[in-house]
Parts: structure tokens; sequence; C-alpha cells
């Protein structure tokens, strides 16, 4: 996912509690672990000491995902802070850094059926139009603007679009379907991102894409 504006998870009972259960999704899957399943693996801890630090299973899911995501957010960092690149190769950068975490985070198997929790689904939305598409893409169209490399007139639309359309509608783990799939949606909007000079396709992507079930 593009770089997430939440803080890391440092304190040392928030990250046993992402480890149990970054474990327990792995080996039993999301749905099938239940919030006892991770206190019975926290050595002692009660429900009272996970809700001091997490209000829901979804909340500590997020977490998971964060820091699945974590090296990828970090790299994704310096592509934004770099004075090496313009605006359009800061954009591409990370939207293909952004697609290839997603890729990696689905091969992982730890994945939430969003139909089962909408107000997750809605949280994320939220997130994407008010949080990341502001505060982290804008800023690097307007970039791409300034230095000739991007073309448009609508830079909030277009930040709001890369946003919702990378984290949602082609990431595999909100709408899961065959890789064959997932490369067609992303082969037709690098044709919609062209007359922006922002086509995000290239071979390396494409071939992480395919290798996706």
């Amino acid at each position: 996912m593009i770089i997430m504006s939440r803080n890391k998870y440092p304190e040392k009972t928030e990250k046993l509690i992402i480890s149990v259960a970054t474990k327990l999704f792995l080996e039993k899957g999301y749905e099938n672990t239940s919030l006892n399943d991770i206190i019975k693996n926290l050595g002692g801890l009660t429900k009272g000491a996970i809700y001091s630090h997490f209000k829901s299973k979804e909340e500590i899911y997020q977490a998971v995902i964060y820091e699945m995501s974590a090296s990828s957010d970090d790299a994704i960092e310096e592509i934004i802070k770099s004075d090496q690149l313009n605006g359009r190769q800061k954009i591409v950068l990370v939207l293909n850094k952004s697609l290839e975490a997603a890729i990696e985070n689905h091969k992982s198997g730890v994945r939430l059926d969003y139909a089962k929790n909408p107000k997750m689904l809605y949280a994320l939305l939220l997130e994407l139009k008010d949080e990341i598409a502001p505060l982290f893409i804008r800023p690097i169209i307007e970039e791409g603007i300034s230095d000739g490399s991007i073309t448009t007139e609508y830079p909030k639309e277009l930040s709001e679009l890369l946003a919702l359309v990378v984290n949602f509608w082609i990431n595999p783990l909100v709408f899961e379907c065959p890789a064959k799939e997932i490369v067609k949606k992303c082969k037709l909007f690098s044709s919609m991102l062209a007359p922006f000079n922002l086509d995000i396709l290239d071979d390396k992507l494409i071939k992480k894409l395919k290798q996706l079930k």
C-alpha cells in the first residue's frame, strides 16, 4: 500500500501481539483466527492487555499488514525525499513499490475479507482519500507539474484516483482475482495514465503480477 500515515508499533507488548497474530494468521488464516487464539499464545497476557493497545482483531490485522509493509514504506519515503528524481519518476516508482508490496502481502496469505468488515473497508477508503492522496501523492504530482514531467490540470483529483485504484481496485488484498485479471487491470490503468506521462508498467512488475495465484 502507498505509504501509510499511521505510527509504527515500537512498544514491546504491541510487538508481541503483532508477532503472535502474524504467526496465527499465516498458519490458520485471518478468518479462522479468533481473538482468544491470540490471547492463548501471549504468555499470560489478558484480554484487557490487548484492548489497551488494540480495539479489535481488525485493528491487529492493520498492524500486521503495516509491519509486513514497513520495509516497502521506508523505500517509498526515500523515493519521495530524493532530489535526484523528478515528479514523474517518483510517482512511477512509488506506484510500483506499492503494487509490489501488495503482491508480497497477497502471497503471504494474510488477508481480511472486507465484505465481512464493511467498517474497516470504509475506514480504508477514507484514509486513502483524506490522508494518503493529499499528504503523500499530491505533493509529488505538483512537483512533477512544476518540473514539467507530469501533465495535468487536476492534481487533487489525479492524486485521489491513483490512491484509490492502486490500493483498492488493483490491490489483490481487497479484490482477489486471477493473476491474468490483475495484469489486465494494470495494463488498462497504465494506458489511462499515459496522457499524464504516468504509465506505470514495466516488464519486472508484469512478471511479478503473473506469479500471483
